[in-house]
């Protein structure tokens, strides 16, 4: 039987980047006589503390903890045909493990990330990391890989400068498990909605002003779903706490998604999570016209992009106005998702990685 060990930065089932980007694939490769094992640095009580403010002293014992996990983990590699590695073995540091993994154990690595990780971008939550960062690991760890996926053509064009062999795996949607709710559409509050962490709600910032603009002229509500609540002054919105055993129901209270960005290479390199979630579930996505966005979404037949916040107001007034188009633009949406981006379109790419 060939086996898979995955080396995971987090705890399984609990951070998007490894949900949507292979572990829903598990039960797949299982299917297909695969052996699978999946080793992550941080513990789950390390995972609970990572982001929080203080706990130094926690952190750092959580942190000896994981170190001394992988190192116990080269001892126990040799039975493993693969290595699938997501973002980094360690998340400080040279890429010593990766190092000894492919070069003295002479294992097959597949290498896997899904943002700009080879530039600085460190949580004010965990500054302390930042002087510890090694980012010019990830091209040593492409030039090793057996394989190199990639969520988008921005990362794989910096992954084909070290490895020929690097696949474009898209970052995917379980589209049955992303079911639409049924709209009231005889609502006449329209509610706005964003998810995602608290690491990324800078991005809402600059909407701020806008929300406040299109409150005056309509009857809506902004809601907020994440992990932790902004630090606004605007208090008019409604925060939900993030839930994963409520997520869709959550995500489907929302009539209007959005997803800001900045304009930077590190946004260049992210892949469409937010706007992919929104498509799924039939929500119609209002997002800026960065990085890959611009190859999800078609513009005004399957979602929006946006340059400035004149085009912001636009576009969400005309949702916002119009219950016929929001639907039209919401199927559209879901049907681009599950021709392009769902797991079951991607079975057969994933399942590549490994021949």
């Amino acid at each position: 039987m060939k086996s898979i060990l995955f080396i995971t930065p987090y705890p399984k089932d609990v951070a998007p980047s490894q949900r949507f980007r292979f572990e829903q694939y598990l039960e797949l490769l299982e299917q297909n006589d695969y052996k699978i094992e999946e080793r992550s640095f941080w513990s789950e009580k390390g995972w609970t503390l990572l982001y929080e403010k203080g706990n130094l002293f926690a952190k750092i014992a959580t942190f000896i903890s994981g170190v001394f996990r992988r190192v116990a983990l080269l001892f126990s590699i040799h039975g493993f045909q693969y290595v699938f590695i997501h973002r980094e073995a360690l998340p400080v540091g040279p890429p010593l493990i990766e190092f000894i993994i492919a070069k003295i154990l002479k294992k097959k690595i597949i290498y896997d990330f899904d943002d700009a990780i080879w530039l600085p971008n460190t949580s004010s939550q965990n500054s302390l990391a930042k002087g510890l960062k090694f980012h010019g690991k990830v091209r040593h760890i492409c030039r090793w890989a057996w394989k190199v996926s990639c969520g988008n053509l921005f990362l794989a064009d910096f992954a084909r400068q070290y490895n020929p062999n690097v696949c474009i795996m898209p970052t995917t949607i379980d589209t049955s498990y992303h079911l639409p709710a049924k709209k009231n559409t005889k609502n006449t509050q329209i509610s706005i909605g964003w998810t995602g962490t608290h690491s990324t709600t800078k991005y809402l910032s600059t909407m701020v002003p806008l929300f406040q603009k299109l409150q005056e002229k309509f009857s809506i509500n902004i809601i907020i779903i994440s992990n932790q609540k902004p630090d606004w002054d605007f208090e008019a919105y409604e925060f939900i706490k993030w839930q994963k055993e409520k997520e869709i129901e959550q995500l489907n209270k929302i009539d209007i998604g959005i997803m800001p960005l900045e304009d930077t290479s590190w946004e260049k390199g992210k892949c469409g999570f937010k706007a992919l979630q929104y498509m799924a579930l039939g929500i119609p996505a209002v997002v800026s016209n960065v990085g890959v966005n611009k190859a999800i979404i078609n513009h005004g037949v399957d979602g929006y992009l946006c340059d400035s916040l004149s085009e912001w107001e636009q576009h969400l007034s005309e949702l916002i106005s119009d219950v016929s188009l929001r639907k039209s633009i919401g199927d559209q949406g879901r049907q681009k998702v599950i021709e392009f981006y769902s797991v079951s379109a991607n079975e057969t790419r994933f399942l590549s990685l490994f021949e």
